[in-house]
């Protein structure tokens, strides 16, 4: 029995596998955008430029697959692998031509201050060293018009901001966009390389008007008088509200991050809040869905139209509207340009008698974006938010209907209500924050302790007050009649940032994380996506893979951190990481020591207690973790006898000029040379007392955006 036995329950797990199977029957086509991903992903994780021949003819057999599959196979499931695949090969190819077609000048390194003539296109949210430029260069010192970038970044040393549209000259140095803060982080030169920024610089100067009878290009005249526009509102919405309120309220309104008090920032970031700075789809729902509601209550409220109109179908127009007016005003960044096309497909839906919010409509969504898009790929905010959407539309799908009594009393049916809507803000809540968790801990390393508290405690308050009264102000503002409403969001505000500040001072508010290994944030995404996408109990068999990031093994922390040109350094202690100059390049060394787990050491009094550091150097003490010593004078050198000194007392020496001493009993030397060919570096001392150095430069590869634009 026990050998009938085996073939029989092997025969009914083979039949419930294909049942399973056949339920997927109308969903498979939900995973076009993942394979069309997947090859787009696939594309930019290549070390080095693939040849333009070699993605059209991948596309090309693609193609013809899924035509002979269509031809001639008599499988379903065959004809979907080949599509799935010619999907793939789709994404790898427009990957490379969206990459051919934004291939644009970048500046040299290392010219030195250059005179540079230009038109301010947009004020930038601020860095770390101030307010920063968006500028259209007409030229820079003596470089050619194909050397000269298409924009330029270019960060204030304070005093007057022009702008948009002014006509500005200053002295400036710049250089191209700054590689990986570490081997293996977030490369923010590939983000300049799409968005045609080819130079990123700080003024050495005050800004000058630049008088000049050129006109530039109409589709710039354009822009920055959309921008200047921007502009003007922002400031007006900050001298309506202050400041406190008004910078956060311009953020939502127009994507100007310039009066944003930095603690409010902090905060905000800290609470688990931040997203609500950027705009993205949580503000275009709010806003289409509010302009939604109200041209449909007011149809309905219209007898003679409601009769001769479909009030849904109009109020959808309407939304669509907004949706496109709200992008123009926030100036289109690449966040707000996916949430719009998510929402103008949701309400196009509406229009053509489809279901606004399912997964067919995401996919749809998603793979208009890619089209458009394909670098969006390898973004955060991409990935974060059509995985919160496809978890919340997948929560949605399996949510129970209540059956609603006609007869209920209404104070019975208000109690009810009010649950429903606290129960599903909660699981829908709760939902997102464990959708996006992966993506948070791998770029951001930070885990929001009352994240999901803060989320649910603001939504009715952005939702209800903030967003519609912003709307309502920046409609009505240019008619001088903004102000009641702006103050009205300003309410909100305040709230939210009282929300915010007790959050944020709550105790354990904040937990660093560090990042897994590379490969777990794609299969901790591919895990989510089956769990969104499969139909049936073998959804869950996505679970464990959706969370790779949280359960796999970190990899050993680096002994030592050196910027891209040798000026910071920073030394693991324990959980901490030792500065040895907290005042430079202070973004970069935070944004490794998060990644790696540490808590970033400022004090240069702990700093001096295993290090002996002067302006220019450090060197190790007795209670120095890692005997590494460091100098980063450039042209003027040490003090008599200081390198010669620090050369006998540390394993590894960091020089960022080039002046490599001719003896060192240092077992490894690395000089200005070395990262300048290398990039930003991480040490990792072996058990044999050698030195193993990873260089950001190795991990990026050879692309465009990596050695400059005239790479192929």
């Amino acid at each position: 029995m026990g050998g009938r036995g085996r073939p029989s329950l092997a025969g009914a797990a083979g039949g419930w596998l294909a049942e399973q199977g056949r339920r997927q029957a109308e969903r498979w086509t939900l995973w076009t955008p993942v394979a069309f991903g997947i090859g787009a992903a696939l594309y930019f994780a290549l070390p080095r430029e693939p040849k333009l021949w070699v993605a059209l003819a991948a596309g090309a057999a693609a193609g013809l697959a899924f035509a002979a599959s269509r031809r001639w196979s008599p499988s379903r499931s065959i004809t979907a692998l080949a599509v799935l695949l010619a999907c793939a090969a789709g994404g790898f190819g427009v990957a490379k031509l969206r990459t051919e077609s934004v291939r644009a000048a970048v500046a040299p390194a290392g010219e030195g201050p250059q005179r540079l003539e230009g038109w301010v296109v947009d004020v930038w949210s601020p860095g770390a060293g101030g307010q920063r430029l968006l500028i259209a260069p007409a030229r820079i010192g003596t470089w050619t018009p194909q050397a000269t970038p298409i924009r330029v970044r270019v960060t204030l040393r304070g005093g007057y901001v022009p702008s948009p549209g002014e006509p500005i000259r200053l002295l400036a140095a710049i250089n191209p966009p700054p590689p990986p803060a570490s081997p293996g982080a977030y490369d923010f030169a590939r983000d300049a390389y799409f968005e045609s920024v080819g130079g990123v610089g700080f003024a050495l100067g005050p800004v000058a008007t630049w008088d000049t009878a050129e006109r530039p290009p109409w589709r710039l005249r354009l822009t920055m008088q959309v921008n200047a526009f921007r502009w003007a509102l922002t400031r007006r919405i900050v001298d309506v509200l202050g400041p406190a309120t008004g910078g956060l309220a311009a953020a939502m309104t127009t994507g100007h991050e310039a009066f944003i008090p930095q603690a409010q920032v902090d905060e905000l970031r800290i609470a688990g809040l931040a997203h609500i700075i950027s705009i993205s789809g949580l503000h275009m729902a709010i806003v289409g869905g509010f302009v939604f509601a109200i041209v449909r209550f007011a149809v309905a409220a219209w007898p003679w139209l409601a009769l001769r109109v479909s009030g849904k179908k109009l109020a959808a127009v309407a939304a669509l509207a907004a949706v496109g007016g709200y992008l123009v005003l926030s100036g289109a960044p690449p966040p707000a340009e996916r949430s719009a096309i998510t929402a103008a497909i949701a309400f196009a839906a509406i229009l053509f008698d489809r279901q606004a919010i399912s997964l067919h409509a995401l996919a749809l969504a998603a793979m208009a974006v890619m089209l458009l898009q394909p670098e969006a790929v390898t973004e955060p905010g991409f990935q974060m938010s059509f995985a919160a959407t496809a978890a919340l539309v997948a929560l949605a799908e399996v949510w129970p209907r209540q059956v609603k009594e006609i007869n209920t009393p209404w104070p019975i049916r208000v109690v009810q209500g009010v649950m429903g809507w606290t129960l599903a803000g909660a699981a829908a809540s709760l939902v997102a924050g464990l959708a996006t968790g992966p993506f948070a801990i791998q770029h951001f390393n930070r885990v929001a302790t009352w994240g999901l508290l803060t989320n649910l405690v603001t939504e009715p308050i952005s939702g209800f007050l903030m967003m519609p009264g912003l709307a309502l102000g920046a409609l009505l503002a240019p008619f001088g009649l903004g102000e009641a409403p702006l103050h009205l969001a300003g309410f909100a505000i305040e709230l939210l940032n009282h929300v915010a500040h007790a959050a944020a001072g709550a105790p354990y508010a904040q937990i660093i994380v560090a990042s897994g290994p590379d490969w777990t944030l794609p299969v901790a995404f591919l895990g989510l996506l089956w769990l969104c996408l499969w139909k049936g109990p073998l959804r869950w068999a996505g679970l464990p893979f959706a969370l790779a990031v949280t359960l796999a093994p970190r990899p050993p922390a680096p002994d030592a951190w050196v910027s891209a040109d040798g000026a910071a350094v920073a030394v693991r202690s324990g959980t901490e990481a030792v500065l040895f100059r907290p005042d430079v390049k202070l973004f970069g060394a935070e944004l490794w020591a998060r990644r790696r787990g540490l808590a970033p050491l400022e004090d240069e009094a702990r700093r001096d207690a295993a290090f002996a550091c002067d302006h220019w150097s450090c060197g190790p003490g007795a209670a120095a973790p890692v005997r590494l010593a460091a100098a980063w004078n450039v042209r003027r050198p040490l003090k008599d006898g200081r390198l010669e000194d620090l050369c006998q007392t540390a394993e590894v020496l960091i020089l960022r000029n080039d002046q490599r001493p001719a003896a060192c009993s240092a077992r490894l030397v690395l000089t200005g040379e070395d990262f300048a060919r290398g990039g930003s570096a991480e040490l990792y001392r072996r058990p044999d007392g050698t030195w193993r150095v990873a260089w950001a430069q190795t991990a990026r590869g050879r692309r465009p955006w990596t050695w400059g634009a005239d790479i192929r």
